[in-house]
């Protein structure tokens, strides 16, 4: 029986530039030929050869690699778009870093001028490099696989043998056996010429197109998003309307008639945590109870709102982000009478919700001369207050909660006009309320004790605790779009780099002593081991429809070592 080859040099670059492949190692890639040959004097020339580097893939990854980079300081430095206080703090405590990174744009990197031209310029060059590739990978597929060149021996990956079948039928045999194999095959004279792996080019364009979606898709958001935050405590309501928004950001094209019409009230909040163990104080219940309305006449719905979990209406979506606690104060002067009544939204200091804030009695209060003054307190809320940790809460639940209020009297500055915090308090124009020992005065106050005021000017009493919930309305335009982008950027990146793009020749011919030659050769698109092993698999298959010679030996052809010719020769008969 013959002996079958298989010639597998360390180096292929003879094989893939020899000059004798022509054809059959042209094309297996849609990527652009780099050139080094210099442009023509003048405006066009200038102009192709800036184009041709702007789409060159090297370019692509330097641009992509910049886009990165200048998200790092979006990332470490606060951002006008994201927290407008962080900003004007930093630049408070380093005004000439500030200066500099104003000038540079670093408080708003994604809409600053350079952030954008990398972005720009990174979208101009993937649809240059993809268009083109595109438009030669549809030629490819309308085309046939090219015939074998003529000396199949200098392929990376070859065998041979000779046999008794007619090389008609060796040729219909390796035919059916290719396209039974998904190789796309013809026959192409005395050879069968076949290509499979054309998912790796798909799949790389499928990754330039999906990163071109994904760019567009985070330019839409970044123009048409909204975010804002409201804090509404229990039994108080919302309207999705700009001025009902504790705070609120936009992208630069968003318009307030964007606004989805809905509103909705906060019915109960509940909120459950561990008692014991390391995770002591962990919220397990973390919900919110609402009744909403859509349209200035919708029917009120019940829903239940949970971390990440939100309530969707329209395009936009409603989180559940953070809760606390409200006591609820009443403010008598003097004479006895109600000057205030509300419940006071606390901000949490820690994970057992120790809270702090102020109260602000503005209207209505009189000393006891009936001097029209205003009310400033202090408050510090501990809901699980134990004795020795005055400073902070053991327990986020409401198990012995205790307020501790401190007063002052005069005026508050908020008739100045000028804006201030509602969870401050301005003490440039207010005095202290004292004690007998001249001492502030300042009590703890348990639910349904009442701090008696001096001199007869008042009391304050804690009345009860509602809680309170923040909640974050958003819309992310395009945001479908983006996570379709990424998921298909993976897959096709895997199909890139895993899927081996590679072509098959069998050539059967009559030799001089009229017994058929059959030759077999495949040809990769980069190295891999998975050519030589899948032709021995191939060959082996068709030599048992084409057996070899009895009694006969081949010489081997140049270039083949005994360790490889034997192996290739085992996989064969096998």
């Amino acid at each position: 029986m013959s002996k079958t080859t298989t010639n597998a040099p360390t180096d292929p670059t003879p094989a893939t530039g020899d000059e004798d492949l022509g054809a059959a190692g042209s094309q297996l890639s849609t990527a652009p030929e780099d050139t080094l040959s210099v442009p023509a004097l003048g405006v066009i020339g200038w102009a192709r050869w800036c184009w041709r580097q702007l789409t060159s893939m090297r370019v692509a990854l330097l641009l992509l690699l910049l886009l990165s980079l200048g998200a790092i300081p979006g990332s470490l430095i606060p951002q006008t778009g994201t927290d407008e206080t962080k900003v004007a703090d930093f630049r408070n405590a380093n005004p000439t870093l500030g200066d500099v990174y104003d000038k540079l744009g670093l408080f708003h990197v994604y809409s600053s001028v350079w952030f954008s031209s990398i972005y720009i310029l990174l979208f101009v060059s993937l649809i240059g490099c993809i268009v083109p590739r595109t438009w030669q990978f549809v030629g490819q597929l309308r085309g046939r696989p090219p015939g074998a060149p003529k000396r199949l021996t200098r392929l990376p990956a070859y065998t041979t043998w000779r046999t008794e079948a007619e090389p008609e039928q060796v040729r219909e045999a390796a035919l059916a056996l290719l396209k039974k194999r998904r190789f796309r095959a013809h026959l192409a004279g005395d050879n069968v010429a076949a290509e499979k792996g054309y998912l790796r080019e798909v799949g790389n364009l499928a990754f330039h197109i999906a990163l071109i979606v994904m760019l567009i898709a985070f330019a839409w958001g970044q123009l048409f998003k909204m975010e804002g935050n409201k804090l509404v405590v229990e039994g108080d309501g919302f309207s999705n309307t700009l001025t009902q928004y504790d705070d609120f950001k936009s992208g630069t094209l968003f318009t307030q008639d964007e606004l989805d019409p809905f509103s909705f009230t906060l019915n109960d909040f509940q909120g459950s945590y561990e008692k014991t163990g390391p995770n002591r104080g962990t919220a397990r219940t973390f919900q919110a109870d609402v009744s909403y309305s859509v349209g200035a006449y919708g029917k009120d719905e019940r829903t239940v709102i949970k971390v990440n979990k939100p309530m969707e209406i329209g395009d936009s979506k409603v989180y559940l982000t953070a809760h606390g606690y409200a006591p609820v104060i009443t403010v008598r002067d003097g004479k006895g009478k109600v000057v205030y009544r509300d419940a006071v939204p606390l901000l949490p200091l820690d994970n057992n919700i120790t809270s702090s804030g102020v109260i602000k009695v503005m209207d209505g209060y009189r000393n006891t001369k009936g001097v029209r003054e205003q009310l400033g307190f202090e408050a510090f809320f501990l809901p699980t207050y134990t004795v020795g940790s005055e400073t902070a809460s053991t327990f986020p639940a409401l198990n012995n909660p205790v307020l501790n209020l401190a007063g002052y009297y005069g005026d508050l500055g908020v008739d100045a006009g000028i804006p201030q915090s509602v969870y401050q308090l301005d003490k440039s124009h207010l005095k202290e309320f004292k004690d007998a020992k001249g001492k502030q005065q300042r009590e703890n106050l348990k639910p349904g004790e009442t701090m008696k005021l001096p001199n007869g000017a008042g009391s304050i009493t804690y009345d009860s605790t509602a809680e309170w919930a923040n909640f974050q309305v958003t819309r992310q335009p395009a945001s479908d779009w983006a996570l379709t982008g990424s998921i298909v950027a993976i897959f096709g990146l895997a199909g890139s780099l895993f899927i081996s793009r590679r072509r098959v020749w069998v050539r059967a011919v009559k030799g001089a002593d009229g017994v058929t030659v059959v030759e077999m050769a495949g040809l990769g698109r980069s190295e891999s081991a998975k050519v030589p092993e899948e032709l021995g698999d191939l060959a082996g298959i068709l030599y048992d429809q084409a057996p070899g010679v009895s009694g006969e030996t081949e010489a081997e052809p140049d270039g083949v070592s005994d360790s490889d010719a034997a192996s290739v020769a085992e996989g064969a008969e096998n």
